[in-house]
């Protein structure tokens, strides 16, 4: 099994991290993966995404042209990346920041108001770690506890103290969808 996934917003909202913990965590798996991540100059604010794949198969190339899933944080990044879902694929969509719909109707779409439920749940910044429940419930291409391994890593030592709010965060994206 393959699952191809572009993951974008602004710089600042954690689209990186969300497609990194993806990676660590297929990689907890034992799994092929990979993650190539691409932004602005701005340190934030500007344009972010990454793509990601997590695949039982080697991973011939980086690039996502045509994703099984893309996770959008911002009305800008819906707007570009919209169109290079697969028919069948799965758009997540950060409702708390972006009012427009979905265009296409052979995808399958869930709203997620994720920056509202980030500050719900304690932590505004933990907006991207909702998205990525959400994104997990649906795919089940990892695992929640490897996720969770993987927020630890990527957090380490010094971030320790966010791992609950964190958890919380995921568990809340997931019960969404």
């Amino acid at each position: 099994m393959t699952c191809e996934i572009i993951c974008a917003g602004f710089g600042g909202q954690g689209v990186l991290l969300m497609g990194q913990i993806v990676a660590y965590a297929g990689m907890i798996e034992g799994k092929n993966v990979s993650w190539l991540p691409s932004y602005g100059p701005e340190m934030r604010g500007g344009t972010a995404n990454c793509c990601v794949i997590v695949s039982d198969d080697p991973v011939g190339s980086p690039v996502v042209t045509e994703a099984d899933a893309v996770i959008v944080m911002n009305k800008p990044s819906l707007d570009k990346y919209e169109s290079v879902l697969k028919p069948g694929g799965t758009l997540f969509i950060n409702s708390s920041l972006i009012d427009k719909k979905a265009t296409r109707s052979d995808v399958t779409v869930h709203c997620v108001p994720a920056t509202e439920i980030a500050a719900q749940v304690g932590n505004a910044r933990v907006a991207n770690i909702v998205m990525l429940g959400a994104f997990i419930a649906s795919s089940g291409i990892v695992s929640k506890e490897s996720v969770i391994k993987a927020v630890e890593y990527v957090l380490g030592q010094g971030k320790a103290h966010l791992i609950p709010v964190n958890e919380k965060a995921f568990d809340e994206g997931a019960k969404r969808v």
